[in-house]
Parts: structure tokens; C-alpha cells; sequence
């Protein structure tokens, strides 16, 4: 890592064009004071995307950036992390581009844990299409294709990633400054595929889709903020907690039935048996918190490094190095 101390707007570039009051504003704010703190220099970062509103940020990234096809990002964020291990990437996708016609990229990345950080802006809404539902708009929705409401039932990405052993995953609402930057650093240290949710308003074509964590003192009595080794506590006084209940959770409040915080659940972002992470991120109102923070974070062999491995390997043993000495192992003639 560079020594070198950089600001924000080392990582600026160009002028957003996304609608105003558009949550990829806020986001792309949190991103720039991140990446200044994390501290690898933009000319070792990649921002790589595919198709959808929250595809424009390469363009207003003072990095390396790619502008790929709908889906595709993961693919090529596996290429050139493949291609060039001592890049950081950063892949930025919508729910449409990511869940629809990149899902099995999505879950293949995931799967193989690649290290690249997947940043998936979910407004439940096709955005840049103007307004077509979504994998993750919720079962009833209307739109301009389901007038009647959708009679689908809609991906929870925490659930696909963990589906696809994801080894980290984390959520934020992209307006809530100071957690985005927390869970985009914590993503550039974990070694794999970093999936964070981005909860994100689309104020054209789905706006207040995240009503329940848009204010401060929303997330206070409707989201939990979890941290590692630290009590599932919330609440504006953090009057609430979780408890284990059977194989599920469950809100109390202390004080009541003689709770105390003793009572109450650790978090342990490091467990490999995902049971209570998953819970965690499925959580849903209202009668549940929504989680914010890093609910999973656990190392394993990553594919770029094992791939690499094995080439080096496999090349120290072949009597060949490159085609002209591959040419020389086997027959040759002249032809005069």
C-alpha cells in the first residue's frame, strides 16, 4: 500500500449525471472518502460495471474503469483481477444488472471467491430503462410492466450471496455516510468476493422504496447496526436486543422479564457456520430490524490466487515456456 496520503478528490472525475437526489450521488461521496482512507492509489484500482444508472460511476472515477455489457461485470472483473493480480477492483452493479442477466455470473463469482469487491446499489427498480420492476421488487408491485402488481416473489441478495458461499457480506444505506464508508473498508481488507448491498433511492421511478432507513432517526428505531464481537443491541437508546429463540430470533427489550444485556446475542461477523449470519441479513420489518454493517466475514483460498499458484506451478514442471520453445518439443520439418 502506498504511503502517500490522498483525499477524495484524488478519486474525482468528471460530473455525475444521475438524476438529482438520486442515492448514487451519496454513494459515489461515500466511495470517494473510502477509497482516500483505504489508501491504495488510484493507478492500482479498477472500478469496473455493467449496464444501469449505478453503471455510470467509472465515469466519474479518477481510476482505471471499464463500461461493460449488461451482466457482465463480474466476468470481467474476474479477467482482469485474473490478468493482473496487484489491481484493487471494485465492481458496481444495480439489482437489474447483477440479479436478471448477471445472476450466474454473480453467483459463479461469488463461488469461486475471487477477490474483487461486488457493490450491488439496490433500488428494486430498473432506473434507466424507466421503470420496469425488478428481481428485487417486492411481490405486488406496480410498474409499467406489472400494472396489476407482480406476481413474483422477489431475490434477497443476501440470500443468493450466502446461497453461493459468499464469504463476506455486508449492507448499507447509501445515504448513511459514515457506516458506507466503514463497510467499503472492512471490503477492501477481506481476501475474496465482498458483496455490500447498498440500500439506494430511485426518486423517479421508485421513490421511498427504503423509507424505513432513510432518516437518522429511522435507522434508529428500524435498522441494527451489527459489529463483531459486539451485542445485537438497538434502538435509540438501545433499549431493544436480539435473542436466540429456538432456530430463530427474536426482539426483546431490556428491562422487561428481567433481560439485561448479558441476555443479548454477539455478533460474530467470523463464524463459519453461517446459520445465524443468514438470519441476520434476512431480518425484514416491522418486526424486525433491517441490518446494517458486515454480518459476514470469513477467509478462504481466493480463486485468483489459487489459479496463479497452479499455473506457476504447472510451468515449473513443463520442459516449455513460451510457443517457440513449445514448437521445439515436438517433430519438425522443413518444406522446400
Amino acid at each position: 500500500m502506498s504511503t502517500i496520503t490522498y483525499t477524495p478528490e484524488d478519486f474525482k472525475f468528471g460530473q455525475p449525471r444521475w438524476c438529482p437526489g438520486c442515492g448514487d450521488h451519496a454513494f459515489l461521496n461515500s466511495f470517494y472518502k473510502a477509497l482516500a482512507e483505504i489508501g491504495v492509489p488510484p493507478h492500482q484500482t479498477a472500478v469496473i460495471s455493467g449496464i444501469g444508472c449505478s453503471s455510470r460511476l467509472p465515469y466519474y472515477m479518477n481510476t482505471y474503469g471499464m463500461h461493460t455489457i449488461h451482466g457482465r461485470a463480474a466476468a470481467i472483473s474476474t479477467g482482469v483481477k485474473v490478468a493482473n493480480p496487484e489491481l484493487t477492483i471494485w465492481q458496481v452493479s444495480g439489482d437489474g444488472d447483477a440479479l436478471a442477466i448477471g445472476g450466474n455470473h454473480f453467483i459463479h463469482c461469488i463461488r469461486r471467491n475471487v477477490d474483487i469487491n461486488i457493490i450491488l446499489l439496490n433500488n428494486r427498480i430498473y432506473g434507466l430503462t424507466k421503470g420496469q420492476y425488478s428481481p428485487t421488487s417486492p411481490r405486488g408491485f406496480v410498474s409499467k410492466t406489472s400494472p396489476y402488481g407482480t406476481v413474483e416473489d422477489p431475490f434477497y441478495p443476501a440470500e443468493l450471496c450466502f446461497g453461493a458461499r459468499g464469504r463476506f457480506f455486508a449492507r448499507c444505506a447509501a445515504i448513511d455516510g459514515g457506516p458506507t464508508v466503514d463497510v467499503l473498508k472492512a471490503a477492501s481488507k477481506h481476501k475474496g468476493t465482498s458483496v455490500i448491498e447498498v440500500l439506494q433511492n430511485c426518486v423517479i421511478f421508485n421513490d421511498g422504496t427504503h423509507n424505513a432507513v432513510a432518516k437518522k432517526e429511522d435507522r434508529l428505531q428500524n435498522a441494527i447496526y451489527v459489529e463483531h464481537g459486539k451485542p445485537l443491541l438497538f434502538g435509540k437508546d438501545n433499549e431493544f436486543g436480539l435473542m436466540q429463540e429456538g432456530f430463530g430470533l427474536k426482539v426483546v427489550k431490556l428491562g422487561e422479564n428481567g433481560i439485561t444485556e448479558k441476555d443479548i446475542l454477539i455478533h460474530d461477523a467470523h463464524c463459519q457456520d453461517n446459520t445465524l449470519q443468514l438470519k441476520l441479513a434476512l431480518m425484514q420489518g416491522p418486526e424486525f430490524p433491517i441490518a446494517l454493517g458486515v454480518i459476514r466475514d470469513v477467509e478462504a483460498p481466493t480463486y485468483d490466487e489459487a489459479l496463479n499458484a497452479q499455473l506457476e506451478e504447472v510451468s515449473q514442471k513443463k520442459k516449455y515456456h513460451n510457443f517457440s520453445e513449445l514448437l521445439d518439443t515436438n517433430d519438425t520439418w522443413t518444406v522446400e
